[in-house]
């Protein structure tokens, strides 16, 4: 069955690209946060984002975008509240990785979508299980990790928790579908399969800078050089943000036990210093307009 409206929770840098994504496919979208100024923000973001992609487009003489900025925006009602959501058939919620805010969130909309909607977690590294079981429906709870920037990226890990539904997951993968992309069904554990590895990676990236093995653009050219990688581990922490980062490791870190995992001690001074990677302008490089320049 077609699915045609989606809420989608956060207005951050996942939940701009799922915005632009979905309305670029025809969905009606309702994208939440928590203060217009933020919604401001996204909507003047989605309105570069298209700028950008139709340049490309132009230049390139693809034709990919079938709708105009506007015809995309007209698909989009941003708001900061929840009632927005009543009738939506799915929703995917992209809150920062914080248990807190998350389950705070599953008990609102729990309460105020419809019985028969789907609620997909983005998440990085939380058990999709842990969430279903704070809402009335964890049948109908699914793991959608998209990857950023989220319309040009094809494939998603989608996650199944313990008591996710076949038909749940069918819905998913339908969704996806009518957003062109591409999807892989694993079961539920702290991290998935991707950051479970990626994030490995990337802390323990950071640890070699900090032992000063080597400097930050001498890693990531060896990722590129010798992998064939199209971006390094610290230019990937700075786009994934190394907030996200850091929250990801310690929740692999805490569900697991084990030492591997622990956080490096330099990736905490940096997000605690504000350096969060290409949103805050500076991470291991320095940004401008979301453009490195070392």
């Amino acid at each position: 069955m077609e699915i045609k409206s989606v809420g989608v929770i956060g207005a951050g840098t996942m939940g701009i690209g799922l915005a632009q994504s979905l309305a670029q496919t025809g969905h009606q979208v309702t994208l939440l946060d928590i203060s217009d100024r933020i919604l401001k923000r996204a909507e003047l973001e989605i309105r570069k984002n298209l700028r950008l992609q139709s340049f490309f487009s132009e230049s390139t003489r693809q034709s990919d975008t079938k709708l105009s900025t506007s015809d995309v925006l007209n698909q989009v009602h941003f708001s900061t509240d929840y009632q927005q959501l009543e009738r939506v058939e799915f929703v995917v919620e992209n809150a920062t990785e914080k248990w807190d805010i998350k389950q705070s969130i599953y008990h609102k909309i729990d309460s105020i979508c419809p019985p028969e909607a789907i609620f997909a977690a983005n998440t990085s590294a939380i058990s999709i299980t842990r969430f279903g079981s704070v809402t009335q429906r964890p049948e109908r709870v699914i793991g959608m990790h998209f990857m950023n920037p989220v319309p040009i990226k094809p494939m998603v890990e989608v996650i199944r928790g313990y008591h996710t539904a076949e038909t749940t997951i069918q819905s998913a993968q339908t969704l996806l579908h009518q957003m062109g992309k591409d999807s892989i069904v694993v079961n539920d554990a702290p991290g998935f399969v991707t950051n479970r590895v990626m994030m490995l990676t990337i802390n323990e990236a950071i640890f070699i800078l900090q032992e000063q093995v080597a400097t930050v653009s001498e890693i990531d050219r060896l990722f590129k050089g010798c992998f064939g990688h199209k971006m390094g581990p610290l230019e990937t922490a700075d786009l994934i943000g190394l907030d996200t980062i850091l929250y990801s490791i310690e929740v692999l870190y805490e569900s697991f036990n084990d030492d591997k995992y622990r956080p490096c001690p330099l990736l905490k001074k940096m997000v605690d210093a504000g350096l969060h990677g290409c949103k805050s302008n500076r991470g291991f490089y320095t940004y401008v307009k979301g453009q490195k320049l070392s």
